[in-house]
């Protein structure tokens, strides 16, 4: 964030260096931390000293390591506390050193008596692409889809078309990172909403598809109808939720947009696949994808569309919420505030060491570092401060002086002010971790309170930066531009809706609708992230602050996935609406038909996300387990019971458009051609009728 206080201080730090003739480089270089602690020597001892000089210098005649400060020399001194039997030494390598052969080293000392842990960014695992978590939601999606078309291929070809067009995409991607930089997480957050998607508008298709046979038409004209009706339909869907995804470019932070590019790619090539590949697999299996039973009724003769339906639970559903469309409303919109009253309560932050699973390597490191050296070992702050005159260098020294008085301050180190110097640096180590909100406090106290006193005036200038500063700026910046991207997104969908409909009160409430699902996804984010309730069992460790990134693509993916099941479920009240002009038809048509495709979309995309909720790295299992609870939620309470409702409750105004609206709005048909108006009792999925 150049253009952030953190920021600022890290431009003064390069001229800094650059001021003092430093030839040191750190733009090809990284460092760690190899921290041991003993019980049964003293750390200091002969013994214990000889031992780990020994291992260090076979650490420094590694290939790539550069520099090791041991805390056994003049210049790590301060790097062993004698009371607690802890020391730590530094070791600074190229990118492209072998950290592996570092750590054998290193960790051959470990004993009884004396543990030893690594640490620091050259030791820090690096999230990859995901660890086939996606391959158990790929099962439940697989039996979910049988169970509902009582075929397997009707079954398989969703996930065929999904997993075709997910890693299409991914080899997309994978080229596209050697022209752009992308996070480490690009490839499982594409997997993570291609997979979803994918599956869901193939499924649409394949049921589109499977009705129109069983109406009687033949094999070319069933594709034909399915890709002109559900295939519009995706790719409105699809294109909707690109847009969210690129939305995110408003924000202008570059390891978000990597990842959104990502993921729109891959959305795009679902669609793709959806429009192409799948109905080309439709012409090859023809009859195949139907159930034994449907068959059969086939070749009786008869059209299922004459064959005597029962009534679908959709259609139970669809009746029960239009004769109690008030309290239908008011129970759906109380689940909502209840789920999402924790969003309230979020902090937005970065989680450290501190919150890792018990027993995890860095959890281990970091309790060693934290007895030996306290809790704020790598929350340090770097106050860096302009002097233009003996003044200001006066008032920065001042302020030096003072600062360990300051609550949680644990230690601050400075070099002297010389004569004629112009940039001086001050070291603040806080007394509690960066994740933790007294940290926090304390770096806005000193933005806002200790500095401003210090400079008074005098022409002294301070910036507060390092990691933990940095990681605030980030968050203030980003949650500042949220109200933007939130609104920027909700305004696109609403004019996506008001176009693809013809009507003013149905897109807004669909847009409103969409906003409060992201709040849904982000309150339970919070509550499970953030207060700690099942952090253990997704294997996350502890409860911690929701990581910066994550309110924007919540807000980016669930607005796109809930303008997916709107699209899908207005859709096919509009065609019905334009066919008989009556409210309450339509909108039981439009649930009856659509419900029961709806909840199984949202069913496999509850499993699919969730396994990614598994996957052991905190930003994706957040996504995952956000994405999940926000899509049961949005399917069966938003969409399914509180659109209905209140659609039902506004009556024929849900419908209407200004006539100035209809001469400049462009005309898109998402239903595709026309066709006759519907039975309500009619399936959608109609293989479910007569089992």
């Amino acid at each position: 964030m150049p253009d952030s206080e953190s920021g600022t201080a890290y431009s003064l730090l390069a001229e800094m260096s650059a001021q003092a003739g430093s030839q040191e480089s750190t733009g090809d270089t990284t460092s760690g931390t190899i921290v041991w602690h003993t019980d049964s020597a003293a750390i200091d001892s002969t013994a214990v000293r000889q031992q780990f000089t020994t291992m260090l210098d076979q650490v420094a005649a590694l290939s790539g390591v550069t520099a090791v400060v041991s805390p056994y020399d003049t210049a790590g001194a301060k790097q062993i506390n004698t009371d607690i039997d802890t020391a730590y030494a530094t070791v600074t390598l190229d990118e492209d050193a072998d950290t592996d052969a570092v750590e054998n080293v290193a960790t051959a000392l470990r004993s009884t008596g004396v543990d030893v842990e690594l640490g620091g960014t050259a030791f820090t695992e690096t999230p990859g692409g995901s660890h086939g978590g996606e391959a158990v939601g790929l099962i439940a999606a697989l039996v979910i889809l049988f169970l509902v078309f009582r075929s397997a291929w009707a079954a398989a070809l969703p996930i065929i078309t999904g997993i075709v067009g997910v890693a299409t995409s991914l080899l997309v991607v994978i080229l596209a990172a050697h022209v752009i930089d992308l996070a480490s997480t690009s490839l499982t957050m594409g997997a993570l909403i291609g997979l979803g998607v994918g599956i869901d508008y193939a499924l649409f298709i394949v049921n589109r598809y499977r009705k129109a046979m069983m109406a009687g038409d033949t094999v070319p004209a069933a594709i034909s109808k399915a890709v002109d009706t559900s295939g519009r339909a995706v790719i409105f869907a699809g294109l909707t939720v690109i847009v969210a995804l690129l939305g995110m470019y408003v924000v202008n932070l570059g390891i978000l947009t990597g990842m959104a590019q990502a993921a729109a790619v891959t959305v795009l090539f679902t669609v793709a696949a959806a429009i192409t590949l799948l109905p080309a697999l439709l012409g090859i299996l023809g009859l195949k994808v139907l159930s034994r039973r449907q068959r059969q009724t086939l070749a009786t003769g008869v059209p299922f569309a004459e064959a005597p339906a029962r009534t679908t639970r959709g259609a139970r559903w669809a009746d029960l919420v239009q004769r109690n469309p008030l309290r239908s409303a008011a129970a759906a919109l109380l689940i909502v505030l209840v789920l999402a009253t924790p969003v309230l309560s979020m902090r937005v932050g970065d989680a450290d060491a501190s919150s890792d699973p018990e027993g995890s390597a860095s959890r281990n490191y970091y309790e060693l570092m934290a007895d030996g050296f306290g809790a704020g070992f790598d929350a340090s702050l770097l106050l860096v401060a302009e002097m233009p005159d003996d003044a200001s260098a006066a008032a920065f020294t001042a302020m030096v002086k003072e600062l360990p008085t300051v609550d949680d301050v644990a230690s601050v180190s400075a070099a002297a002010v010389s004569d004629g110097q112009t940039i001086a640096l001050a070291t603040v180590i806080p007394a509690t971790s960066a994740q933790t909100e007294q940290t926090s406090d304390l770096v806005e106290y000193l933005r806002d309170t200790v500095i401003p006193a210090a400079e008074n005036d005098t022409g002294l200038r301070v910036y507060v930066g390092g990691s933990t500063a940095s990681t605030i700026d980030m968050a203030d910046a980003l949650m500042n531009k949220l109200p933007l991207y939130l609104g920027l997104i909700a305004l696109l969908g609403f004019l996506l809706l008001a176009v693809a409909f013809r009507s003013v009160l149905v897109p807004l409430i669909g847009a409103i609708s969409n906003i409060a699902t992201i709040f849904v996804g982000l309150g339970a984010v919070t509550a499970i992230f953030q207060f700690g309730w099942g952090t253990g069992l997704l294997g996350v460790g502890t409860g911690a602050p929701i990581t910066y990134l994550i309110p924007v693509l919540i807000m980016g993916i669930m607005f796109g996935l809930s303008m997916d099941y709107q699209v899908f479920l207005v859709s096919r009240m509009h065609e019905e609406w334009t066919h008989t002009r009556d409210n309450r038809r339509a909108i039981r048509v439009g649930l009856t038909e659509t419900a029961q495709v709806i909840a199984a979309a949202a069913t496999i995309m509850l499993f699919v996300f969730a396994s990614f909720g598994f996957s052991g790295e905190r930003i994706v299992s957040m996504i995952g387990i956000g994405l999940a609870v926000a899509v049961v939620i949005d399917a069966f309470v938003v969409r399914m019971t509180l659109i209905p409702a209140l659609m039902t409750l506004i009556g024929q105004a849900n419908w209407f458009y200004p006539r100035w609206a209809e001469k400049i709005t462009p005309k898109v048909s998402v239903e595709g051609a026309e066709e006759a108006p519907s039975d309500p009792a009619s399936p959608v999925l109609s293989g479910t009728n007569h089992q």
